[in-house]
């Protein structure tokens, strides 16, 4: 199952500099999966008997929804990874274990990152939309743009200005674990082992009548949801391993440039390549004084190492974000038309186009690549140098910050466009 990947972390005081959360993930999926970053505002929805269409199964609708900004596979509603206007962060991860995974369509996990977002002003709070929709309608369907299907369990890692939650599922079965401080990481397994701050009420009278628990050792939901040997987790090769010693190694001076670099770290298999590769990165900050404002950095591009990491700031009246949005095809689209996925159509962006053509000069083409690599860099750094002192000057120009996003993309593939003309 580790083809099918990501990796999610979390860096909390006195782990960080300067009070800050820093939150970030490697989306890892299929290596001709487009991903792009979409932005929603918030919204008044008065109808109560309005329903909500999600990837494959309608829900009921709240009466209120937050502003969002989601990095998501093309093809579906959810996300792999987001914020909302509040400070709140997710990210979801493909988990396996003794509970078998239903194909049956339900709410996908990247559904659930979505309406976790979109429905709660703290991480808590998003905990608590998730485990409740979980109960009500279920987790399950296709995973990926495939005939093929692929389904799996999910866990979350979910942020805000003050603390972070991990919430491991197992069909409709969950544990959570709250963290204060420190590191904490997540990756295609069930990490959650003797710490658990809340759990379904019938978690361990389930593993009980399951045969997974004697009802008499300490409770382990790891060990006894999965097939996993607890006792040996943090020195087994693997991503998750791999991951808790970077945040490790760091601990203490952990900036968002910090976390940028373990996402873009290739050794360790945290930055992905091959059939899964990592399709798109997302790192935030998220300071603890409230009245400085949350900072979230996207790719919206394959290849942390090779993309620009450009920030977005929630400000009011922030406009579609069109180069990092896919084509839509509306009812002809063949998720949404039964028997699914028929056909792949393009959903390539505007800024994704660019990136993959010059992706191909920087693979064949020695001198050129320096030049664009060069330029990105620059690009980056400078948005970096920008962001902080926003931060540490505690000014927000909002006329600015409306289209600093969608100006990061242009200048992005202005870069591109002048090094892939002959």
């Amino acid at each position: 199952m580790e083809p099918c990947s990501c990796d999610t972390f979390v860096a909390l005081p006195p782990a960080t500099v300067g009070n800050r959360i820093i939150f970030g993930k490697n989306s890892d999926r299929l290596c001709d999966e487009v991903q792009e970053v979409v932005y929603f505002p918030a919204a008044v929805h008065d109808n109560p008997r309005e329903h909500l269409q999600c990837t494959y199964i309608e829900i009921d609708q709240v009466p209120e929804t937050y502003a969002v900004v989601l990095s998501r596979p093309a093809w579906l509603w959810g996300a792999e990874m987001g914020a909302n206007e509040h400070g709140v962060c997710i990210g979801n991860e493909a988990v396996w274990g003794r509970e078998e995974v239903c194909d049956e369509e339900a709410l996908l996990g990247m559904d659930l990152v979505r309406l976790g977002l979109e429905r709660a002003d703290t991480a808590e709070k998003a905990l608590n939309v998730i485990v409740d929709l979980l109960e009500k309608y279920g987790q399950g369907g296709n995973c990926s743009e495939s005939r093929m299907v692929f389904s799996y369990h999910n866990s979350f890692l979910i942020a805000d200005r003050n603390e972070a939650w991990i919430l491991e599922t197992a069909g409709k079965y969950w544990a959570a674990e709250k963290v204060r401080e420190g590191v904490r990481n997540i990756s295609n397994q069930l990490s959650i082992t003797i710490k658990i701050d809340r759990e379904h009420l019938d978690m361990r009278s389930y593993a009980k009548q399951k045969g997974w628990w004697d009802g008499k050792k300490e409770f382990d939901f790891a060990a006894t949801y999965s097939y996993l040997d607890t006792a040996k987790m943090m020195i087994s090769p693997g991503r998750y391993c791999e991951g808790y010693k970077l945040l490790n190694k760091h601990k203490g001076n952990i900036t968002f440039e910090t976390m940028m670099e373990i996402l873009r770290d290739k050794p360790s298999g945290i930055n992905m390549e091959g059939e899964f590769l990592t399709t798109a990165s997302m790192v935030s900050i998220l300071p603890q004084d409230s009245s400085l404002p949350c900072i979230h950095f996207f790719t919206g591009t394959p290849d942390p190492e090779r993309s620009i990491f450009k920030p977005f700031i929630f400000v009011p009246n922030i406009p579609p974000l069109l180069d990092t949005s896919s084509p839509t095809f509306e009812l002809e689209d063949p998720v949404k038309k039964k028997p699914r996925f028929q056909f792949k159509p393009d959903r390539r962006h505007p800024l994704y186009q660019k990136h993959q053509q010059a992706l191909e000069i920087i693979d064949k083409k020695e001198e050129k690549a320096k030049t664009l690599l060069d330029n990105m860099k620059k690009l980056e750094k400078e948005l970096f140098k920008e962001m902080e002192s926003i931060l540490q000057n505690k000014h927000l120009d909002v006329d600015k910050v409306v289209n600093l996003f969608p100006q990061c993309a242009k200048d992005e593939i202005r870069i591109y466009k002048s090094n892939i003309s002959p």
